[in-house]
Parts: structure tokens; sequence; C-alpha cells
């Protein structure tokens, strides 16, 4: 079983969450291709995590690290 987060439940939270998402992302629901539907979803499942708890949910594995 997974632990599962409790984030507050305020509409105006996510509505900003989803509006400052990457636009690629908000695009890329509609797209006939499956794969793409299910990293834009993802993305912006992290966008509303990140925006609504202050970190993010798991690294970019484009970005390049610092360390």
């Amino acid at each position: 079983m997974t632990d599962s987060l409790h984030l507050p439940a305020d509409p105006a939270l996510l509505s900003e969450a989803l509006l400052n998402a990457p636009a690629w992302a908000r695009v890329g629901l509609t797209m006939p291709d499956e794969r793409m539907r299910a990293k834009a979803a993802t993305e912006l499942a992290n966008t509303i995590v990140e925006r609504l708890t202050g970190y993010p949910d798991v690294p970019d594995p484009d970005q390049l690290s610092m360390f």
C-alpha cells in the first residue's frame, strides 16, 4: 500500500498550479499519442504537487545535477 499525500482542496491553488504548468504539458494531454499524454499528465501532476507543497515530487531526469 502506498502512502497518500493529503493536499489542501483549494480550487484557486489548483487552478494556479494548472495555469502555471508548462504549456507543452497542458497541450500534451490532448495528443493522440498515448505516451505523450502520459508524460504530460505526469508533468502536470508534478507541477501541482510542487506548487501545493513547495517541494518537487520527483527530480526532473533531464536536469543536470549540480553535484
